[in-house]
């Protein structure tokens, strides 16, 4: 039977199908798929190009109904007389293609679903937003969903439909501003993005896929369907021994590291290694000098190299620079295998405003805020997350669960928390907004960052949360039901730049400057503390850490080799960057690798054991870890020598049944018969000097000191120590 046109365009008007043939229409369900009216059932489909569209039944393939056209823009119509499945059978000029009709699939999001994203608890955003491959009614394909409640229309647009916003256009559902489609026969592996016209009419640059599991390589910019295919995991080792009552008290020495930079291939025109060589280089290497955890500059997908990842636009997906996210995945699962942690460096401070990412991103301030004077960081060109809004706390909240849950992450660094934390950060009076009250703290980020803590200590009791925060803000790592921000440690800046200030004076000069190596000990316990010689102080025309050093070359790595040997023995957790391992001679390029030919020189390979080294003392030695949160485990020896700019410290273990003694002559002169008082009588044996022939030294020094009864420093016993020159020892007493 043949019908009429008008009986086809029944339900619509004239135009509402020019828009949605333009590519206008808001609520292309309310055209598309199949719709019954009173006793006829027409089923609609735009299909541009396409020369003619058959319905068939999906189990028998019986042709149903030949739809005809009613727009020349590609709108075909038919009355099929069925309500069982179908399935299109399309021809177009060089091939024949059957698929489902997109507009026949019910709504799929759970209203549950959508009240938990406008309300910003919903913490699986990565498996409710983005793309997801699923089985829907039997049929494999992806659904697309994507939050943006400002726009007149979203499609999703990719190479299955040649980047045509007017082919799949979504449906709204206006509770939580979320789009969504499921699109039939699709899979992982294929590029994409949405396409958005705002409020206005205006069509904006297609946008990436703010939840996107995976991303093409920059400086390609669309986002890749993710396989919802688990991992298999082989850490099960691991996750059962990881214990948050360990998380404090035991070592951690981490190794920060920048995966694009670590080693470059140079005969392969200077190319990255991949995750799976990382994992055979990297990993045995970090485990090799006792690193108990290696720190990533952040791998979330970021359009600048430039800015070594540290303006994101990917938060949920690692950057295709080094592979896919089962790579990835592999590479933590190898560090797991090698005992050693994993921590991600994390932004949730900004992005950048590249105009296909999170920028205006339906038209309007969305994950912004509108004002610059909230909204914009000058010093970097970046926008400012409005973290007063709902859904971009859940969106954040889940960018951080997804690493740690779903990625086995051991700890994030949450990056540039002061600039977080007050709202005149970097600006001038009369340049930004006071909060309610008047002041300059930024009570939406302070309760975002007690929220986020709360929700992974709470889901992820085994993961810990690091703070670099630069300013004397209170309590940044006390529990947010105690009043602090909640973190599990803080980066101590004060510390490393006191340090490395005292460092680069002239060993004539130090002695005017001695308060600087002791005044982190006044502060010490204030937070629980991460001892940090990071990427920012040897980029930006900083120089190396072994630039820094005064004197001659033997004197330049002498000077570095007993500040390691101080900050080891120092109270914090330890930090080192990639390269000041090896004393590296000029600062870090992003661009090149680490000077890895300077281990074909035995006093640089000598301070790379010297860390190894340290790293297994620290890690064996319990008096050298439970100082390091807690004051009972530690005392100055020595701490008002400056004439002599000679420094010692007592580390004791939490019952006091080991003692270790840590002496420092940050001058060229060696000291004989120095005199210091312990608390033991008894042998005490050199287990590390930094000055050893091992580590390049003189080898000046002493295997073991026996004490007297001699009182020194307020103890009843003393030892008399031959202190080498530019150098740190260790004693242990023997038990």
């Amino acid at each position: 039977m043949r019908y009429e046109r008008s009986d086809l365009m029944i339900g619509t008007v004239r135009e509402g199908l020019q828009a949605l043939v333009e590519g206008q229409h808001g609520d292309p369900f309310s055209i598309l798929g199949r719709h019954q009216y009173g006793d006829l059932t027409i089923v609609r489909a735009f299909l541009p190009g396409a020369l003619s569209v058959q319905v068939v039944e999906a189990d028998t393939s019986k042709v149903l109904a030949e739809l005809e056209t009613i727009h020349e823009g590609g709108l075909f119509a038919g009355v099929t007389g069925s309500t069982t499945p179908y399935l299109f059978r399309i021809r177009w000029p060089d091939a024949v293609q059957e698929t489902e009709d997109p507009y026949s699939f019910a709504p799929l999001l759970g209203d549950l679903d959508l009240h938990l994203i406008a309300q910003g608890t919903h913490y699986e955003l990565g498996r409710t937003l983005g793309a997801i491959p699923m089985e829907v009614d039997g049929v494999e394909g992806v659904r697309f969903a994507v939050w943006a409640p400002n726009a007149r229309r979203v499609s999703a647009v990719g190479d299955f439909n040649s980047w045509d916003g007017r082919r799949h256009p979504m449906r709204l559902r206006p509770q939580a501003g979320i789009w969504e489609l499921f699109v039939p026969r699709l899979t992982h592996g294929e590029r994409y993005k949405f396409e958005i016209i705002d409020a206005h009419g205006n069509l904006l640059p297609q946008k990436a896929d703010p939840v996107a599991r995976a991303s093409e390589a920059a400086p390609s910019t669309a986002s890749i369907v993710a396989s919802s295919k688990p991992f298999r995991w082989t850490d099960e080792e691991w996750m059962r021994a990881r214990r948050a009552d360990l998380i404090g008290d035991g070592a951690i020495s981490v190794y920060e590291v920048h995966p694009g930079s670590w080693v470059r291939i140079t005969d392969e025109g200077n190319r990255v290694l991949d995750w799976v060589e990382l994992s055979q280089r990297l990993v045995p290497y970090a485990e090799s000098l006792g690193f108990t955890h290696i720190e990533l500059l952040p791998i979330m997908e970021h359009p600048f190299g430039g800015s070594w990842g540290y303006q994101p636009l990917g938060l949920f997906a690692p950057t295709g620079r080094y592979g896919t996210p089962e790579d990835f995945a592999y590479f933590v699962d190898r560090c797991h295998q090698a005992g050693i942690g994993v921590i991600l460096d994390w932004v949730p401070a900004h992005f950048p405003t590249d105009v296909w990412g999170l920028a205006r991103f339906d038209g309007t301030a969305l994950y912004e805020h509108e004002d610059p004077r909230e909204g914009f960081h000058r010093d970097w060109n970046t926008l400012i997350y409005n973290l007063g809004r709902n859904e971009v706390k859940g969106f954040l909240i889940a960018s951080a669960l997804e690493w740690l849950e779903h990625f086995h992450i051991d700890g994030l660094r949450v990056d540039a928390v002061a600039s977080m934390l007050y709202r005149d950060y970097s600006r001038n009076e009369g340049e930004w907004i006071p909060n309610q009250y008047g002041g300059r703290e930024n009570l939406e980020a302070v309760e975002f960052l007690r929220h986020l803590n709360s929700i992974i200590h709470d889901r992820c009791p085994h993961a810990f949360m690091v703070a670099e925060e630069s300013t004397a803000w209170p309590d940044v790592t006390k529990k947010p039901e105690e009043g602090g921000l909640g973190f599990d440690f803080k980066w101590n800046m004060g510390w490393m730049h006191d340090t490395l200030h005292y460092m680069q004076d002239d060993p004539v000069y130090r002695k005017y400057h001695h308060h600087a190596m002791t005044f982190g000990m006044i502060y010490a316990y204030s937070e629980r503390f991460m001892l940090p010689l990071s990427h920012d102080e040897v980029v930006h025309g900083k120089g190396s850490l072994l630039g820094k050093m005064p004197g001659n070359h033997w004197q330049k790595l002498a000077n570095l080799r007993a500040y390691y040997g101080f900050m080891w023995g120092h109270p914090g957790k330890k930090l080192l960057f990639m390269g000041g391992e090896i004393a590296q001679e000029t600062e870090w390029s992003h661009d090149a690798s680490v000077h890895w030919d300077l281990l074909d020189r035995p006093d640089h390979a000598g301070l790379q054991r010297l860390v190894g080294d340290l790293n297994r003392l620290y890690t064996q030695e319990p008096a050298l870890q439970f100082g390091d949160l807690h004051h009972e485990g530690f005392e100055w020896a020595v701490a008002d020598d400056a004439e002599n700019s000679v420094y010692a410290m007592l580390r004791s273990a939490e019952d006091r049944s080991a003692y270790i003694l840590i002496a420092s002559n940050f001058t060229p002169l060696p000291r004989h018969g120095y005199r210091i008082g312990v608390p033991v009588e008894g042998r005490w044996d050199v287990v590390l000097n930094t000055d050893a022939a091992i580590y390049g030294g003189s080898n000046f020094g002493q295997g073991e000191a026996w004490t007297e009864r001699q009182p020194a420093h307020g103890k009843a016993f003393s030892v008399s120590l031959a202190l080498p020159p530019l150098a740190t020892v260790f004693l242990r007493q023997k038990q």
